[in-house]
């Protein structure tokens, strides 16, 4: 209120209470906090970045590449990083640290970095040794540091700790979880100062395992041999990979490089708790989260920026996050899952069939299911058609049966003819063998003519009956092998006595060759009965002079063929469509059936019939049959 009220005022009053307000405000704009230094000028905020081992060494680099994103991304001022590289952290004996103290110090000479931001132990150590001779005023971070390797007396109103906690128990104990059977743990670490103050370090915080595991310290021999022994490790032996900047043999690695030729040739699962080595050659577990400690680190940075004392900046040791897995080297040493502690992260799932295929599984089991259903209804529609044909089979047997019931009753009066003929030789032989026998000298030889006789007419008899019966016998279609020849002049001899009395010509010339084929030739002889019937009724109802009905066989290509021609007047040409349709007559007392079961039954033996006009007059009607193979 007391600084809005002359605000107010000053709206309202003359020149001499806005002159007062300007100096009130004046004054008390001394005692408002001083922003820090560039930027009222606008000018980058300037970061002194000095990292342990190297801009590129892992696992430190990821680190600062965490927090520089997290600069980028929340910092309000523009900011000039500046990187440097501590180099004698990476030396088995580090030389002395005066040249680089005197170049950090001409650089920075009369214009010191606004925050000074360790990164890793060894520059944790040498920005506090060499504080007063470099920076003495200078904010400092400390950050990516294991707590022990803090020297936390020396630490000033002007320094800030973001530092990390390596519990080495906590990580051999997920390796003991996760792998229950591992009998040996070997500690992959080189042999800087650094190394072999961890390589200590470890043993000491290991010491309640000894009785679970043993355990090999790979750090005081030089990398090859390590290879050579990491091929060669016995059954139940796992690796943890610690840090190898330096082996024994003085030779510098690159994290990277190193646990990737390691990886390559080792004969156990590789474990680390740090997450910059994961996704690539480890394991997993426990590990220290990039993203926590380059988002605290940052933060506390951009604290200190702002204007807040470093001292005032409190920042808890970072712990191990939730243990993380990748599961493509858990599948190549044949980790189960059921063996992760709870919560755990499962990362680097290889999609399934059905997850890296998804739609075109679908797409394949929708088309398998039409595909199936369209199967299933042509199973269903055979099915009805197999039941279909033996129904229409039945049928046609039945309505062929009728059809020969009806031709039998037109062959009535040609049948008796037939019988009587041999019946009454038979009568008139045996009258005259009886008188013969009673005379005194019978004539015996003349006796065994006549009674040769009878048998020879009894044999005419018996075959008329036999061919009438298997005319009117109701069996089923049975395809057999039969000569057509023998089934054409049977059909044409049953039907000559009938041609007699109607004073028509009926001749058969068969074919020079036997013709065999499969079929019924009982349905077979109904259709030449049909036919050649309908043959004699068109030249008989004509009244030509000349009434003639031939058949005749042959062998055209792979086909038997049956013409059967009269004299009569031929058909119309509008007829010769429709005349093997069910029901088409011309005859008054038609009733259209029988042409149409000769079709049938033609089709049944997978032949055809047709119909012509022949050039000389009359009707040809054509049948043809396939030849038996």
């Amino acid at each position: 209120m007391s600084r809005r009220l002359p605000i107010a005022a000053a709206g309202m009053a003359g020149p001499g209470i806005a002159a007062c307000l300007c100096v009130c405000l004046l004054v008390c704009g001394l005692f408002l906090p001083v922003p820090a230094s560039g930027a009222d000028r606008g000018e980058p905020k300037r970061i002194l970045l000095l990292h342990s081992f190297g801009r590129d060494f892992l696992p430190w680099s990821e680190y600062a590449r965490s927090i520089k994103k997290n600069f980028e991304q929340r910092s309000p001022w523009p900011l000039d990083i500046q990187e440097h590289t501590l180099l004698t952290a990476r030396l088995t004996a580090p030389g002395p640290e005066g040249p680089f103290v005197e170049y950090l110090r001409s650089l920075y000479q009369g214009r010191p970095p606004d925050i000074v931001m360790s990164i890793g132990g060894p520059a944790a150590e040498f920005v506090q040794r060499h504080r007063e001779e470099l920076f003495p005023n200078a904010p400092m971070v400390l950050t990516t540091v294991e707590e022990r390797l803090i020297d936390r007396k020396s630490l000033t109103e002007n320094d800030t700790v973001v530092s990390v906690r390596n519990e080495f128990v906590t990580a051999f104990r997920n390796v003991l979880q996760v792998l229950p059977d591992t009998q040996t743990i070997a500690l992959v670490i080189g042999a800087s100062a650094l190394e072999k103050f961890w390589l200590e370090e470890v043993k000491k915080d290991v010491k309640p395992l000894e009785g679970r595991v043993s355990f090999i310290w790979f750090g005081d021999m030089p990398f090859d041999q390590i290879l050579k022994q990491a091929a060669a490790l016995p059954p139940h032996t796992v690796l943890f990979w610690g840090l190898m900047a330096v082996d024994a043999a003085g030779v510098v690695h690159d994290g990277d490089s190193a646990l990737r030729r390691l990886h390559a040739v080792s004969s156990a699962p590789i474990f680390c708790f740090e997450e910059a080595f994961f996704g690539r050659d480890i394991v997993g577990g426990p590990m220290h989260s990039i993203p926590e400690l380059g988002e605290k680190t940052a933060g506390a940075a951009l604290r200190i920026l702002g204007g807040e004392k470093p001292a005032h900046v409190k920042i808890e040791p970072i712990e191990y996050a939730v243990p993380r897995y990748d599961w493509r080297e858990m599948q190549r040493w044949g980790i189960s899952e059921r063996n992760l502690p709870p919560g755990s992260e499962v990362l680097f799932r290889e999609p399934g069939l059905w997850e890296k295929y998804r739609w075109q599984m679908a797409l394949i089991a929708a088309v398998i299911l039409v595909q199936s259903g369209l199967i299933s209804g042509l199973l269903h529609e055979r099915r009805r058609r197999l039941t279909a044909e033996v129904e229409s089979r039945h049928r046609l047997a039945e309505l062929a049966h009728i059809n020969r019931y009806s031709t039998a009753g037109e062959l009535t009066s040609s049948i008796a003819h037939e019988l009587n003929q041999p019946l009454g030789a038979i009568l008139t032989n045996t009258e005259t063998a009886e008188l013969m026998l009673k005379s005194d000298s019978p004539n015996l030889p003349e006796i065994g003519e006549i009674l040769a006789d009878i048998r020879r007419d009894d044999r005419r008899a018996s075959d008329v009956i036999i061919r009438l019966r298997s005319m009117l016998k109701k069996t089923p279609f049975e395809v057999t092998d039969i000569d057509l020849c023998d089934t054409v002049r049977e059909a044409v001899g049953f039907l000559a006595g009938l041609a007699k009395r109607r004073g028509v010509v009926l001749s058969y010339v068969p074919a020079p060759v036997d013709l065999h084929i499969k079929g019924d030739p009982v349905q077979l002889q109904q259709v030449l009965l049909n036919v050649i019937i309908n043959a004699m009724d068109a030249v008989s109802e004509a009244g030509t002079r000349e009434r003639e009905v031939s058949a005749s066989t042959a062998r055209t290509g792979g086909k038997a063929e049956i013409r059967i021609g009269d004299t009569g007047p031929g058909i119309a040409a509008d007829d010769l469509k429709s005349i093997f349709d069910p029901f088409f007559s011309t005859k008054p007392q038609g009733m259209g059936m029988g042409l149409s079961i000769a079709r049938t039954i033609v089709e049944a033996h997978h032949g055809t019939i047709s119909a012509e006009n022949r050039m000389s007059g009359g009707a040809l009607f054509t049948i043809k049959l396939p030849i038996a193979l």
